[in-house]
């Protein structure tokens, strides 16, 4: 570690959710939810974003972990949601505008958007799988989605 380095405005707190993609949430449902006991909590549809969505959850409190099960509207366009099976996974942020600004100065991509409001009612944007030129450092090849953690969450995981 550079001993140069500035401090880190944000900490990354814990794994908020993990997006599993398929073409049939059917078949998905049934392994996370009849076989492996998980909770749906709600369901997710955005034309935009190409995706038909189960939320589920595992854990309770500041220790539960939303798992998505996702298959795309229509499995010709893009974004595929179901091209990837791991889709991407999600860690809490304490400070998500923070992180935004502290990372992209050090040439973090971000993936088109910006924060904005996700699934589950979370503020969220997410780091970009491949870098380029202009911001070298990015998810090297997995999708990392940054989600603002609520004030509780910040309390029992900061």
């Amino acid at each position: 570690m550079n001993d140069a380095a500035p401090a880190r405005p944000f900490k990354v707190l814990g794994i908020q959710q993990i997006a599993i993609g398929g073409t049939d949430k059917a078949a998905l449902r049934r392994l996370w939810v009849d076989m492996l006991g998980l909770t749906h909590t709600g369901t997710f549809v955005s034309e935009r974003e190409n995706v038909d969505e189960d939320i589920l959850a595992m854990g309770s409190g500041a220790h539960k972990v939303e798992v998505d099960l996702m298959q795309p509207l229509d499995i010709d366009k893009k974004p595929a949601v179901h091209a990837t099976p791991l889709n991407h996974v999600g860690l809490w942020i304490d400070d998500l505008p923070k992180a935004v600004e502290w990372l992209t100065a050090r040439g973090v991509r971000f993936a088109p958007g910006g924060i904005r409001q996700g699934a589950a009612g979370h503020d969220i944007t997410f780091l970009h799988p491949k870098s380029n030129a202009e911001f070298p450092i990015a998810g090297e090849g997995v999708l990392i989605e940054l989600v603002q953690a609520p004030p509780e969450v910040v309390a029992a995981l900061g």
